[in-house]
């Protein structure tokens, strides 16, 4: 057994699990207070629920992109003779949590902006307060959707940051 490659797949396992715990609890967390200050998930609200799983599902897919160019740094700070310290690979992850929470951003204002264009005059987020499933629904659908449009674009922004070491072009 290689064991300091099971250690680094724990390490990405644990490290895996806990910045998509505390990237969840804080987009939640900013979503309630920003749109749903009065909405609870224990509350009879169907909408609401729905639009959540919806954000959540959206920042999974999200973090899935992010997170593998996250253990790259690692896995590189590990095996190169040039040791990357610490810092350097909080910098980098700091980074690419930043560039993914404003893409997430982006998107969701993207999503509400073409949901306000396509459907004039109705407010989504007082229809999601009032339970409205259809709203819900519409809006969590078209989120996904560009989510998955885009995770690619996303994944590939941020494996251009990560700092490979120089090879030598043999052509």
């Amino acid at each position: 057994m290689n064991t300091s490659l099971f250690f680094l797949a724990l390490f990405e396992i644990i490290l895996s699990i806990v910045v998509t715990v505390i990237v969840v609890y804080i987009s939640f967390g900013i979503l309630k207070k920003l749109f749903f200050k009065n909405q609870e998930v224990e509350s009879n609200n169907m909408a609401f629920t729905i639009f959540m799983s919806g954000i959540i599902i959206s920042l999974g897919i999200i973090l899935s992109e992010i997170l593998p160019s996250i253990t790259n740094v690692v896995r590189l700070s590990v095996t190169q003779q040039e040791s990357i310290d610490f810092m350097t690979v909080a910098k980098y992850s700091g980074l690419y949590l930043i560039i993914g929470f404003i893409m997430s951003l982006f998107i969701n204002t993207a999503v509400f902006v073409l949901f306000s264009f396509l459907t004039k005059g109705v407010n989504e987020f007082k229809e999601i307060q009032q339970n409205n499933l259809a709203v819900s629904i519409m809006v969590v659908a078209l989120l996904l959707s560009i989510t998955l449009i885009s995770k690619d674009s996303i994944a590939l922004l941020i494996s251009s940051l990560v700092p490979y070491p120089e090879v030598v072009n043999f052509l």
